[in-house]
């Protein structure tokens, strides 16, 4: 008997295993499918259903028109793969797919939100991280688990399964085979929203070569709702269920690698990695029943209250320790130094001075830029000494910095500052 969810032959393909069962008593077929969400929920999967393998022709239509307008921004990963609404290309024995959702600590912000809209976080000079990724990796975690069910579904059915876990990273369209297996429907937000639970989940499949009835897809439940669509700080989406992820926060302050646009820095507030604004305001999600968040997502402290400060001067050696094994692992070190230089010129704090100075000293212009910008936002009006420094400091860029746009950035700063002395 091979170990459970490990290749039996090293010439088997990559993301796929085969689990043995580990009993000699396979339970009825009739019985496959109560088996499995009950041995899902043991795992600690809070929804579980069942998509047919077929392809989602109307959700690869969609996909193809939002690559044809660009909307996937300089996320090219998206463009390979094709439409990715074809489960079998993934395993061509593929029956079944199965797919789990895996609630995580999220809603805190609720209240508050709606009262202060983009504002949050942005006068306490803290950082703001999306819930999703104040934890352990996700993809570890979920992984793990749907290893543990496909062991299980070998379990139940009483012969050696083929399978494969997938977990954001594979090429699949995960929020319609949500659909298609009952377990979510995809919202204006363009989020799959369980109803009586809300979105606060991480989804995961798993497709194995066993013959489960599906379920029904769920009907849009949205209604004449629009909260998230007018909620958007950025104004990224362009209908209801359209994003254009070039004007997302999740998409600006992970994916993007680039220069930041002037014009999306301040609704960005004091988010440094993802944005959760679209769910908090989500009804959904204000009146779900709250489901545990599972303990392997539990945050780590060092990401509860992480200072902004702290974050912009982050070292090499601070940022392997503070990214280790969670989602902070998708944005590199400058990535963070500049969303934290964002999220401190929208602290209106005067006090950020000093470490926004000292931040003009890096390296990399992708964060001498955003600094420079930064600077320019405060209130440094009546503060002589501060803003003669402050002046003192990208005058030198706008003379000596070896980008051109860098340059720009300071001699944008230096004449809001003038107007304030």
């Amino acid at each position: 008997m091979s170990d459970p969810g490990l290749p039996t032959s090293p010439t088997e393909r990559a993301g796929v295993a085969r689990y043995e069962p580990r009993t000699l008593s396979p339970r009825p077929t009739a019985e496959w499918r109560a088996s499995i969400v009950a041995a899902a929920t043991e795992i600690g999967f809070a929804r579980t259903g069942f998509a047919p393998v077929t392809p989602y022709a109307e959700a690869g239509a969609h996909f193809r028109e939002f690559l044809a307008h660009a909307r996937h921004g300089a996320m090219g990963y998206l463009e390979r793969y094709g439409l990715r609404n074809a489960p079998r290309t993934l395993l061509p024995e593929a029956q079944t797919l199965i797919s789990v959702a895996l609630p995580y600590a999220g809603g805190s912000r609720l209240v508050q939100l709606r009262k202060r809209g983009s504002a949050l976080g942005q006068s306490s000079g803290e950082a703001v991280i999306a819930a999703y990724a104040l934890g352990p990796d996700y993809h570890r975690v979920v992984k793990t688990k749907l290893a543990e069910l496909a062991q299980a579904c070998a379990d139940i059915v009483g012969r050696a399964v083929l399978a494969r876990s997938c977990v954001d990273t594979a090429p699949l369209l995960e929020r319609e085979a949500a659909r298609q297996a009952g377990v979510g429907f995809i919202g204006k937000s363009t989020m799959s929203i369980i109803p009586g639970a809300g979105s606060y989940f991480l989804s995961g499949e798993l497709l194995v070569d066993a013959s489960i009835e599906p379920g029904t897809p769920l009907p849009d439940g949205c209604g004449r709702c629009r909260l998230c669509l007018d909620a958007c700080p950025t104004g990224a989406f362009v209908d209801a269920y359209t994003l254009d992820a070039r004007r997302c926060i999740a998409y600006l302050t992970i994916e993007h690698r680039g220069v930041i646009p002037r014009e999306l820095r301040r609704p960005i507030g004091a988010r440094v990695f993802g944005c959760d604004v679209c769910q908090d305001v989500c009804p959904y999600n204000a009146a779900a029943d709250k489901h545990p968040a599972s303990p392997a997502l539990a945050p780590r402290p060092e990401l509860l209250g992480l200072s902004l400060r702290d974050l912009l001067m982050l070292s090499a050696a601070g940022y392997r320790r503070l990214v280790r094994g969670s989602a902070l692992e998708r944005a590199t070190r400058r990535m963070l130094q500049r969303n934290a230089a964002v999220a401190l010129g929208n602290s209106r704090d005067p006090g950020a001075t000093v470490v926004l100075r000292a931040a003009l000293g890096s390296s990399s212009d992708l964060v001498r830029g955003h600094v420079a910008w930064a600077l320019g936002e405060l209130p440094l009006a009546g503060l002589t000494a501060e803003l003669a420094e402050c002046s003192r400091a990208l005058a030198s860029l706008a003379r000596h910095d070896p980008m051109t746009w860098v340059r720009d950035e300071a001699e944008e700063s230096l004449a809001a500052l003038s107007k304030l002395g």
